[in-house]
């Protein structure tokens, strides 16, 4: 008879922007089909996907294991955003976040799209959430902020203890108005919410970029920006925090395999267990 305990309950979350099939892509999707293998994520957010009538990019990295969900709108040759689970979505909801005119409506930016699953912690709320990237638009992505976070109290509603992770590329420092807002830092638009940033959970006081120079992919397009963290993995605080335990975090896809970069961003991977 085995005495060993059973394992605990585990779910792991990530988040990367793929880039669409910019630079080598052939090699990229080598390098992304192994590790997204390697790390067998539970729920993963996508952004810069490329679907259109003959082409599913998420479907050459992930096993027919998966749910993929699209999000609605994308750009005329396809690109846009995705959620993987491991399980087969109780609901899907998506809203929005076309906010002022300088939000391009033909543009990919600007939607939040969420997926309800029932987890091996319970139920959980997964949102992909990608706010305008360009550097000007923090107005933007502040109201796109109060935006998200009230299409999640709409669909938490009276379930308070419900986990909700909201993840993605988000465009923003961590010292900038939108992200302060999400971890409660600040007020927007007479609002508030608390959201645990799983990178300074785990990493307190470390920068970790997640768009950084020493990437060649980004060194090619953006030499005049310093490195800055912009992709997030945030889980919803209530009275003394989240539901769940963020048991680990670390970057995702932040070296070369064999001379061949993921992406030109890193990505951010989180494992959650039940309360301690």
């Amino acid at each position: 008879m085995d005495d060993s305990p059973a394992p605990a309950a585990r779910v792991r979350v990530a988040t990367l922007n793929i880039w669409a099939r910019h630079g080598d892509w052939p090699a990229r999707r080598a390098v992304l089909r192994d590790g997204f293998a390697q790390l067998a994520p539970d729920l993963v957010a996508l952004q810069e996907t490329v679907l259109t009538d003959g082409d599913d990019q998420v479907a050459e990295l992930f096993g027919p294991e998966y749910t993929v969900v699209h999000h609605g709108r994308r750009t005329a040759d396809g690109v846009g955003c995705s959620i993987v689970s491991r399980w087969p979505p109780v609901d899907v909801h998506q809203t929005d976040l076309h906010v002022t005119e300088r939000v391009d409506p033909a543009d990919f930016v600007g939607q939040c799209a969420a997926v309800e699953v029932e987890t091996p912690l319970g139920p959980l709320l997964f949102v992909n959430h990608k706010p305008s990237w360009r550097v000007e638009l923090e107005h933007e992505r502040e109201l796109q902020a109060t935006a998200a976070a009230a299409f999640v109290e709409r669909l938490v509603g009276g379930r308070r203890q419900l986990p909700v992770v909201v993840a993605g590329d988000m465009d923003a420092r961590p010292e900038t108005a939108s992200i302060r807002f999400w971890t409660g830092r600040q007020s927007l638009a007479g609002t508030s919410v608390a959201y645990q940033d799983a990178w300074e959970f785990a990493h307190p006081g470390e920068p970790g970029p997640t768009f950084a120079a020493e990437n060649p992919l980004v060194a090619a397009h953006w030499r005049r920006i310093a490195d800055r963290r912009i992709d997030y993995v945030l889980l919803r605080c209530v009275d003394r925090g989240p539901p769940v335990t963020i048991a680990s975090c670390r970057r995702l896809f932040d070296r070369p395999v064999d001379g061949v970069q993921a992406s030109d961003h890193y990505g951010v991977t989180c494992d959650l267990s039940a309360p301690g």
